[in-house]
């Protein structure tokens, strides 16, 4: 909660008092970290796809490598990640479950506030001395190319952790109640202390205690809106620290190794790709030649909405990003025609759930980074199970308004739709230009994220010429906001499935997973269960960062391809997502519309129940995910 002081200047002769001056002081250091952080990120973006590129155009058109390309883009995007963390951390869009903070009165709400800060001081403050101890480690290690020590690579962490520290202390200073703060340090000390009088009774549990540190401990601190990260390495530092010796530096070390794989640098450059698409006039363009198509018949633009997101989904990446592009230029012309704006939500938020198997979706680029199944097989066999999912949609679309009028448009003309085709054909062709880019080996799936933002440039430009410059800026933003929130998850989660790893609990959880009834078929089921409702507490990200380290090796061992485990383990976790009450991405639907959750909730269910279905027949027919695989 913000604080109630009065922002009237205050003359010398009466001076400031003290919530005055604390108040001030955490505006002032606020102001300074947004304009050092928010600036900063930007022009790593930019730099980042402008390397890229480069790469790129000096590979395969000059002949000529750059030798050094991938590294410092390795060695800048590190610093991307944790600067676009410090960023998300300012503007409050770390990765949080906000549907039961939400529902407390305001003064209640306040103080769970205060407590998150807090917790999240006290992560970084276990972590802050490790993360600068591991930088002085990596002194002695040169990259290859460009011979300079590691440390100023790995140093974007401690420094990273650093900003959000004082983040943190800003948001306290100008918003926290001194008594709200005072119990909240209280409550932290107590459960300390407590854990340290426990660790002999915890260490006879045996591996019983991961219950205490990752089910309850994770779920209490996600239950009172601390961001997923936090709780996640939280968890893992508390564990390591009652019940190891292990040194905190290889938790940062951990959290280095899941965030420095070069193929995740894919996410912000496909987020930003993303944003461009709506901002440079493509997505309504992809629209409007949808609309001319089939928008007369009965439902039509219900079957544009699929439509739509199916294209945008393909390039983007970010679910948020399609339904904020769609829901404008489809709401107000559905209005028109009598759609209930509950039913427009929950449409809207069933086709999200569908689309997330669709390239280049960031679950897939994260998936295939952290179980190394192949992100060109992963793009390729992710379009025919969301096909699935449309076909689902589609059919309770159809039933819905099978006794509707014969029409509820103009037909439009074959000129027009020529025309609309027309116009629409330089945005259509991107995810084809995407696509075989990384099929034919052109370039890499992070390196052709960089190629789609420079076809969407001089397609906008050139075609669409709506372009406003003063977004640009906005975008850039956003995109390491949003790419630092899921980029730290990675780090933290990998280092979480670590120390889970060390514990046996994976070899344990292979052990009960491989003596499952059915067999495969029987796995496959729980899995998608699992997803589910791992997709719907944690999101997707964190969900898949977490366990497909862990369940993957199972799949493979039972006889199950990776490609065809990983759709059905990415329906299932969008299922989870998108599924009230729990799932984000639900809620993320009903903000974009602008409607109130309660109506929506009653229309979403017939959607999500076609999807179900669809995840069955997906489930049982493994061709729909393999079948277009080449032949090895």
């Amino acid at each position: 909660m913000k604080s109630q002081l009065p922002m009237t200047d205050v003359s010398p002769a009466e001076g400031l008092s003290p919530h005055q001056a604390t108040f001030r002081l955490g505006r002032a250091l606020d102001t300074g970290l947004r304009w050092l952080t928010e600036g900063s990120a930007a022009l790593l973006v930019v730099i980042e796809v402008t390397l890229l590129f480069c790469n790129v155009f000096s590979r395969y058109v000059l002949n000529q490598p750059i030798v050094w390309g991938d590294e410092l883009a390795s060695l800048l995007f590190l610093w991307l990640a944790m600067l676009g963390s410090v960023v998300a951390m300012r503007r409050g869009e770390h990765m949080r479950l906000t549907s039961f903070i939400g529902r407390l009165p305001l003064e209640k709400r306040a103080f769970v506030d205060t407590l998150g800060a807090v917790i999240v001081i006290t992560f970084i403050g276990l972590l802050f001395t490790p993360a600068w101890e591991y930088v002085s480690d990596e002194w002695i290690i040169t990259t290859a190319a460009l011979e300079i020590p590691n440390a100023f690579r790995v140093s974007a962490i401690a420094v990273g952790l650093s900003l959000m520290l004082m983040t943190c202390v800003a948001r306290l200073l100008t918003s926290a109640r001194l008594i709200d703060f005072s119990v909240s340090v209280a409550m932290l000390a107590s459960l300390a202390g407590l854990l340290w009088v426990a660790e002999g009774p915890l260490l006879l549990m045996g591996n019983w205690n991961l219950v205490v540190f990752f089910m309850i401990g994770v779920m209490a601190m996600i239950v009172i809106g601390v961001p997923i990260m936090v709780a996640f390495g939280l968890a893992t530092v508390a564990y390591l620290s009652t019940m190891t010796s292990t040194p905190l530096t290889l938790v940062v070390g951990r959290m280095d190794e899941g965030m420095a794989s070069l193929i995740l640098l894919a996410i912000p450059l496909f987020v930003f790709l993303g944003a461009l698409i709506e901002a440079m006039g493509m997505a309504r363009a992809m629209i409007h030649f949808l609309c001319s198509l089939i928008g007369h018949v009965r439902g039509g633009l219900s079957y544009v909405l699929i439509g739509a997101i199916y294209l945008i989904s393909g390039i983007s990446g970010s679910k948020a990003a399609d339904m904020a592009a769609i829901a404008p230029a489809l709401f107000p012309e559905m209005k028109k025609r009598g759609e209930d704006e509950n039913e427009l939500v929950a449409m809207l938020n069933a086709s999200g759930a569908m689309s997330e198997t669709i390239p280049p979706s960031l679950v897939l680029i994260t998936i295939g980074s952290v179980t190394g199944v192949s992100i060109s097989a992963l793009f390729t066999g992710g379009f025919m199970p969301a096909v699935v999912g449309a076909i689902a949609m589609a059919a309770v679309i159809w039933w819905k308004n099978r006794k509707g009028e014969v029409t509820t448009g103009k037909r439009a003309s074959a000129k027009e739709i020529g025309h609309a085709l027309l116009i629409a054909l330089p945005a259509l062709a991107l995810p084809f230009v995407i696509r075989t880019a990384v099929v034919e080996g052109v370039a890499t799936a992070t390196e052709v994220a960089a190629i789609g933002v420079a076809y969407t440039f001089i397609v906008g430009l050139l075609c669409y010429r709506c372009f406003d410059w003063r977004r640009l800026y906005p975008i850039l933003v956003s995109t390491a906001s949003l790419s630092g929130a899921i980029l730290i998850i990675i780090g933290s989660a990998t280092a979480m499935a670590w120390a889970l790893t060390q514990s046996g609990f994976s070899h344990q959880l292979a052990q009960v997973m491989s003596t499952v009834p059915g067999g495969a078929m029987g796995f496959l089921i729980i899995s998608a269960v699992a997803f589910i409702l791992l997709g719907s507490f944690l999101e997707g990200i964190p969900a898949i960062v977490l366990f497909g380290p862990l369940l993957f090796p199972i799949a493979k061992a039972m006889g199950i391809n990776d490609v065809h485990y990983a759709m059905v383990a990415i329906f299932a976790m969008g299922l989870g997502l998108f599924a009230p009450p729990f799932g984000v991405g639900f809620y993320a639907a009903c903000a974009i519309a602008k409607v109130d959750p309660s109506g929506a909730m009653r229309r979403v269910w017939p959607y999500l129940g076609a999807l179900v279905v669809a995840l069955g027949v997906l489930i049982a027919v493994p061709w729909i995910s393999i079948g277009f695989l080449p032949a090895t």
